[in-house]
């Protein structure tokens, strides 16, 4: 039976054991009834041990964690639920230090149990384009020019130099995406908003060139920055995007401090997923079908998630 509860005590309190965990997630992800992970069958014998099943088609043997991001793991799923409490509760993310202390394990463990959850958070998550309107920005992740090693400046002027570019599009009312462009970032700007944007749609942007090269389909509306314009007409602005990206560079900065480009994807799509569904109440994000089931791990490599380098 799925225990219900709003707070990290009652969460300790409902599931004291591992085979409390079990049924709580069992209770999850077989709320309209069990099924096979393997072939989809309906037709799932259960062993007394109340922790292993068997399908009558396909004959397979798997456990509740088959299928899912726990599927493989030797922590506990008890810790993994307080691990995705404590991920999705704290505005600003969790580093893995902490991560590890809170749960007793050690700090290799622990950002694999993050990465995981990042991994998953990208699922299920962009799926209905935004619509409305619908604010677009980009924002630069990495250290000042003047604070870097000397051999490490690019020489160019301060601004976007040697720094990652995030795009985010937000919709008022609505969900945020965002996601870290690695390359050829003036050109991709268009075709992301083509592809995240419904037809429509009314863009709010600033005056970067790189929004006037959008397709047809939009109105489109930007502030000027550079001139300190930054509402007009009372609608006109970007600063709920920006209001986003303030809680990304906090989560960065103030809690893991520096993030590596090949890793910043994920770390954004942890913001993206949280901001997404801030109004949520504690038990129902913590329970969220992104988290809770996504993909079977054969389909997310192992190196690809904190463990080796991944190719």
């Amino acid at each position: 039976m799925k225990t219900e509860f709003n707070s990290l005590i009652q969460l300790v309190t409902a599931i004291p054991d591992e085979q409390a965990a079990i049924e709580h997630f069992t209770a999850i992800r077989w709320k309209d009834g069990a099924f096979c992970p393997y072939c989809g069958s309906l037709k799932v014998y259960h062993f007394s041990d109340k922790r292993t099943h068997k399908c009558g088609d396909c004959r397979q043997r798997f456990s509740i964690k088959v299928g899912t991001i726990f599927e493989g793991t030797k922590i506990p799923l008890r810790k993994w639920l307080m691990a995705i409490w404590l991920i999705t509760s704290h505005k600003k993310g969790i580093a893995s230090t902490q991560l590890a202390k809170d749960l007793g394990i050690t700090q290799k463990s622990a950002w694999f149990v993050m990465h995981r959850l990042r991994e998953a958070s990208k699922t299920k998550s962009f799926n209905a384009p935004l619509d409305g309107f619908v604010e677009a920005d980009e924002t630069f992740i990495g250290g000042k020019e003047r604070n870097k090693h000397r051999s490490k400046r690019t020489g160019k002027a301060q601004g976007g130099a040697g720094k990652e570019v995030v795009l985010g599009m937000l919709q008022r009312g609505g969900d945020l995406r965002a996601f870290h462009l690695k390359y050829g970032v003036a050109g991709r700007i268009p075709f992301m908003i083509d592809y995240y944007v419904a037809k429509g749609a009314t863009l709010l942007t600033d005056e970067n060139n790189a929004y006037k090269g959008l397709p047809d389909g939009y109105t489109h509306f930007a502030v000027n920055h550079s001139k300190g314009e930054y509402v007009r007409d009372g609608y006109i602005h970007t600063n709920g995007i920006e209001g986003a990206w303030s809680l990304l560079k906090r989560q960065i900065f103030g809690i893991h401090h520096w993030v590596s480009p090949k890793h910043l994807g994920r770390y954004v799509s942890e913001m993206t997923w949280r901001y997404n569904r801030r109004s949520m109440e504690e038990g129902n994000r913590l329970e969220s079908p992104a988290l809770a089931y996504v993909l079977r791990p054969s389909t997310i490599p192992i190196r690809c998630l904190g463990i080796q380098t991944c190719s």
